[in-house]
């Protein structure tokens, strides 16, 4: 039994808490919402009401990581290009007031769930051993956020970089459907269903895979517009438009590593 810490109980670390438990494992997890206490401890979760500042931390922070070993980090910066310099900054300094709590627990391996924003468009074919050059907002915060983490010597930390997410009530379709002109037809689709976010994070605690680099990517790249109008006839939904004028991007996200290293097997029929 491993003891578990998952920061931010939401899409993702809700149902991974879940699965971690049912593996025998003791789970604690933080939520900004006092409603939503109750549905944790219904699942069995340890719950916390933990939110995190620019300037201050709750002060249940040092209960919610007491005695874990394990810290997995899964809260999105919520960024766009337009905030201003002081917003952007936020999610950053969010994490360099959490280290101190992380330091003075038990807490000896960290899982920091990123984005592969952190990958410029240039590319066109992209492993862990590109250098990141991040163009949104949100990417530059989580590159600066992963480097804090992996510089510290006090832990080690694994990055978990995961594409666009999908999963059974969240899909791009349904915001892309009926729209016109939208741009990339060709590009590929780089996603990654929820389930194989909860399984590749399974296999990373299994095998002790600390200190790494992961990109979370299907091994299925269909262009943006074969895949949406598939998507789109499938639903029964409009379909999507696309205009071939506004084409530039190619590129392709691998997943040879988490194949490779992990021997992780995607779930392909989810896609």
């Amino acid at each position: 039994m491993k003891k578990i810490s998952i920061l931010g109980c939401g899409w993702l670390g809700l149902p991974l808490a879940k699965k971690l438990l049912e593996k025998g494992n003791s789970v604690k997890g933080s939520t900004t919402s006092e409603n939503k206490i109750s549905v944790l401890e219904n699942a069995g979760i340890n719950p916390f009401l933990v939110a995190l500042e620019s300037e201050s931390i709750s002060e249940s922070t040092n209960d919610f990581l007491a005695e874990s070993e394990i810290l997995i980090i899964d809260i999105p910066p919520k960024l766009r290009n337009e905030n201003s310099d002081s917003e952007k900054k936020i999610f950053v300094e969010k994490i360099k007031n959490l280290i101190p709590f992380i330091e003075k627990s038990n807490i000896s391996k960290i899982l920091f769930v990123s984005s592969t924003s952190v990958y410029g468009d240039e590319n066109d074919f992209i492993t862990e051993e590109t250098v990141p050059n991040p163009e949104t907002e949100s990417g530059k915060q989580l590159l600066l956020a992963e480097a804090i983490l992996q510089k510290n010597e006090n832990f080690e930390t694994t990055i978990l970089r995961f594409g666009g997410l999908i999963g059974e009530d969240r899909h791009p379709v349904k915001h892309l459907s009926g729209k016109e002109n939208l741009e990339n037809p060709d590009a590929p689709v780089n996603l990654i269903h929820q389930k194989d976010c909860i399984g590749i994070i399974e296999e990373i605690i299994d095998q002790s895979k600390w200190s790494e680099v992961f990109n979370a990517v299907a091994p299925f790249h269909p262009t943006r517009e074969e895949y949406y109008t598939q998507k789109a006839k499938e639903q029964n939904l409009v379909l999507p438009k696309f205009s071939s004028e506004k084409s530039n991007i190619k590129k392709t996200i691998s997943s040879e590593k988490i194949e490779n290293v992990l021997s992780y097997q995607f779930r392909l029929e989810n896609y």
